[in-house]
């Protein structure tokens, strides 16, 4: 046979071959689209600018040190060291908070961490240290949902190569007053804005002394019953900007999150490994929530592109971050970072080589922030803010009714006669009455974000919501979210098995 007809035959035996049908999971429901931006959002957006952001960077880095250690000094000049921050910051809320007729609630949390407690920062306190949290409240306006809360957090503390000097030059512009920033123009974009949740607006200190600052502010909001549905940790969000760096990428930002969550028990984590769980945490629903409103509010492609980068671990190698204190309290939290980090530009003293010198310029300066990057990283963390405030709360007490009722009578697995390949989810409406629609969603198991959904309807009366689909439970994973009349969303919330 010749080449072509050898072509030719296999050809034709390709033809021949069956189409593959669309499974199960295709044909019932429709893909996912994102959502129509809100008018009252997109505008709240365009009041963040690279200006506010430069000025606020340029200000913290004028404090000189902001070391959490120099909290005790009473040597420094006046106006330098971190107690000068604080009151600074909480000077830049108050003022927000006049301009819109008095509608935050400015507060401190101050505590002194002493190394006589023990623990594994104690090497890094020599001596009983004062740390200052500052924090502004935009309660919500729905009295059944105003206790639910969403927070931006961002540290304010910083340090130079040696993290027991509380005097040297430690200018930290963008690890971390790039987060700071962030929060601040957060509160600044959103502060007149009316929604039914409840937004906290944070700048902590203690950071790189283990996470001490958001580590109590998380245990406060833990013992106080804080309903924290979310929490934005910003930090390294500058777009470090290295001449001769063509790895840097400014059109889309990474969020970290955990998998499965550090607070689960023993039996949460049974329970999460036996369905193949560990890629739905409240904490990686959130940041498939936030890659969803970057859909929204930013454009695919072009110069204003911008998009959430999800990444599937808590931090990044060997570091860490305040999302981990609140993760520790079993809250939803991610952090924003930088797509690539410079590290001549953390933790390090101040360095500028002579003339002609090939050796790079060491510090974290502010020379080497994108203000215009960060005001992208600032417009996203203010579009999911809203948006979450904006949403009706997530569904309640989700579950598969199946793998209940096999857990309820105590066998080890499902027997024969209940297997099917339909799934049946039931879950509970959230508090308040905004709820327009529940959206089920499902993926692949190898899917990094929701594919698929099917709006559904709430009942008339009660609380109480079931939907069957032709879908085999086996093959996917599933998630249902509530929206409002205006398509605003809530995170999914995978079932209970």
């Amino acid at each position: 046979m010749t080449a072509a007809k050898s072509i030719l035959a296999f050809g034709l035996a390709l033809v021949s071959l069956p189409c593959f049908a669309q499974a199960d999971y295709q044909r019932y429901g429709a893909p996912l689209a994102p959502a129509g931006p809100d008018p009252v959002i997109a505008k709240a957006l365009t009041r963040i600018q690279p200006a506010s952001i430069q000025k606020t960077i340029e200000t913290l880095v004028s404090f000189g040190t902001r070391s959490t250690l120099s909290s005790m000094e009473t040597d420094l000049p006046p106006g330098k060291g971190i107690n000068a921050a604080a009151d600074w910051i909480e000077l830049q809320l108050n003022a927000i908070s006049k301009e819109c007729g008095g509608c935050l609630e400015v507060k401190r949390d101050v505590f002194t961490a002493d190394p006589a407690n023990g623990g594994r920062w104690a090497y890094r306190i020599p001596r009983p240290t004062q740390i200052t949290n500052v924090y502004a409240i935009l309660r919500g306006t729905d009295s059944a949902e105003a206790n639910r809360i969403v927070l931006v957090t961002g540290h304010y503390d910083s340090r130079d190569t040696d993290i027991l000097d509380d005097l040297g030059a430690s200018p930290g512009a963008n690890d971390d007053a790039s987060g700071v920033a962030v929060s601040l123009e957060c509160a600044r974009a959103l502060s007149k804005l009316r929604l039914p949740a409840t937004i906290v607006f944070a700048a902590v200190a203690g950071e790189e002394q283990v996470l001490l600052g958001s580590a109590h502010l998380a245990q406060l909001a833990r013992t106080e019953g804080w309903q924290i549905e979310a929490v934005l940790n910003n930090d390294i969000v500058g777009g470090n900007t290295t001449r001769g760096d063509t790895l840097q990428l400014k059109d889309r930002v990474r969020i970290f999150s955990e998998g499965v969550p550090e607070a689960a028990t023993p039996e949460q984590m049974r329970r999460i490994l036996a369905v193949g769980g560990e890629n739905d945490s409240s904490s990686r629903e959130l940041a498939r929530a936030i890659a969803d409103t970057a859909r929204v509010y930013f454009p695919a492609t072009g110069q204003a592109a911008f998009h959430a980068a999800l990444i599937s671990r808590p931090d990044r190698y060997h570091r860490g971050g305040d999302q981990s204190a609140f993760n520790h309290e079993g809250f939803a939290a991610v952090r924003f970072t930088e797509w690539r980090e410079d590290y001549n530009h953390q933790h390090q003293d101040v360095v500028r080589p002579p003339a002609g010198s090939s050796d790079p310029v060491k510090g974290d300066l502010p020379e080497f922030v994108d203000f215009n990057y960060l005001a992208q990283v600032a417009r996203l963390n203010a579009a999911t803010l809203a948006t979450l405030a904006s949403a009706p709360g997530e569904p309640v007490d989700l579950q598969m009714p199946l793998l209940t009722l096999a857990s309820q009578r105590g066998i080890s697995k499902t027997t024969i006669g209940e297997l099917r390949n339909g799934t049946t989810l039931t879950w509970q409406a959230p508090a308040g009455d905004r709820v327009a629609q529940y959206q089920v969603m499902w993926r692949e198991t190898t899917a990094a974000d929701w594919q698929y959904g099917k709006l559904i309807d709430p009942p008339a009366s009660g609380a109480s919501i079931t939907a069957t689909l032709p879908i085999s439970m086996d093959n996917v994973v599933f998630g249902v979210r509530s929206l409002d009349a205006n398509g605003h969303a809530s995170p999914a919330v995978a079932p209970e098995p």
